[in-house]
């Protein structure tokens, strides 16, 4: 059995204040629109950390400090390649807020999420960033059906 694969790495971020708030970006992505986190990828040569800082930076204008690494959200694309996504939070942050080509991004009430469009599985990986009983949302395929389970 081969020990490599392709893998595709990203990252999102859960940036949150101490009043009940988080921020969120109205994405524009057609392949996965709706609200959820500022997150990209991380490009080669560039830590995990690094790169989640920079992202959010760059589609937020927050510049995130100490961001916590919360879990990981994998699946396979079509073409077999596994992709995975760092899941972060971070409450500790300066900056003045704009919004980007990724999306428009603003702060919300948590108890609002779900008044929102969210991207699909978003329900599932926003338990990921809350509950520390969870590390992974990893969705698979078992006999031609994808399946999320909450790890």
């Amino acid at each position: 059995m081969a020990r490599r694969e392709t893998v595709v790495l990203t990252n999102m971020c859960m940036v949150y204040d101490n009043q009940g708030n988080i921020l969120v970006e109205d994405r524009l992505d057609p392949d996965w629109p709706g609200v959820t986190f500022p997150g990209g990828h991380v490009e080669p040569g560039e830590s995990f950390t690094q790169s989640v800082i920079r992202e959010v930076w760059e589609e937020t204008g927050l510049m995130i400090e100490a961001p916590e690494l919360c879990g990981v959200k994998q699946f396979p694309e079509d073409d077999g390649t596994r992709y995975i996504v760092f899941l972060y939070k971070a409450n500790r942050f300066s900056g003045e807020l704009r919004s980007s080509e990724e999306g428009k991004v603003f702060w919300i009430k948590r108890s609002e999420l779900e008044n929102y469009r969210l991207p699909v599985n978003f329900d599932q990986m926003i338990q990921v960033f809350e509950d520390e009983r969870l590390g992974e949302h990893y969705v698979h395929v078992v006999d031609g059906q994808v399946v999320g389970e909450l790890l």
